[in-house]
């Protein structure tokens, strides 16, 4: 592997070095939420139909 220069850490006094990623949108969030909510639905109708 071939060693290359880390990027060059702001100061933290400089206020272009806060940069945080934005929150993500309504609309992103209720699509995590809703995957997550029809995988459970998934497991359980799983287990069920399996026992």
């Amino acid at each position: 592997m071939s060693e290359r220069d880390p990027a060059p850490v702001p100061a933290a006094s400089d206020p272009a070095a806060r940069q945080y990623e934005p929150p993500p949108s309504v609309g992103k969030l209720l699509g995590w939420i809703l995957l997550f909510v029809v995988a459970a639905v998934v497991v359980v109708l799983g287990g069920v139909y399996l026992t």
